[in-house]
């Protein structure tokens, strides 16, 4: 009897895009035959069953032929049989219509008509009314040179400064 690596057959099946991809996957623990993991290296035969743990769904595969080399897409469903269980297909047709509905607002990349409602508000200076007048000559908020002028009503009420000496 033939008997297969379960990467290189995950790799020809189609199911993984490199055959390091499906080893990797088999090391994670999401490939499994009767409810245990296999190893990169474990062998399969014609009429095995491979699950293919993809969350939230356990993808279920029965082998019916095998193939050495990667196969086209088309010839794909001549090797192997889907026999997911309708739950699991239940399973995945529910996130299917959960991620249809959309992203929330303000998640993720912004949609064409966000992006250029983003680009007028910036191109209208911030929505400042008279642009950027409120800036000097040389682009610098108009501040005082002496902040302690800031604060010389802290100094005209006699209560604060008897607090002051009061701490001293």
């Amino acid at each position: 009897m033939e008997q297969i690596r379960v990467d290189k057959w995950l790799w020809t099946m189609r199911l993984f895009k490199t055959r390091s991809l499906a080893a990797e996957a088999c090391k994670k623990g999401w490939i499994m035959r009767d409810g245990k993991v296999l190893k990169p290296a474990h062998t399969v035969d014609v009429g095995q069953i491979i699950t293919v743990k993809r969350n939230p769904v356990l993808y279920s595969f029965r082998i019916t032929r095998l193939a050495h080399t990667r196969l086209g897409a088309k010839l794909v469903p001549e090797y192997m049989d889907n026999v997911t269980t309708p739950e699991q297909l239940e399973i995945l047709r529910l996130q299917q219509i959960s991620n249809a509905l959309g992203r929330a607002r303000g998640t993720g990349r912004p949609t064409k008509k966000e992006r250029r409602d983003l680009e007028q508000f910036i191109e209208s200076d911030y929505g400042l009314e008279g642009g950027w007048d409120w800036l000097d000559d040389d682009g610098q908020d108009e501040i005082d040179p002496n902040p302690e002028h800031d604060f010389d009503w802290l100094h005209e009420d006699d209560e604060i400064d008897e607090i002051d000496e009061d701490l001293e």
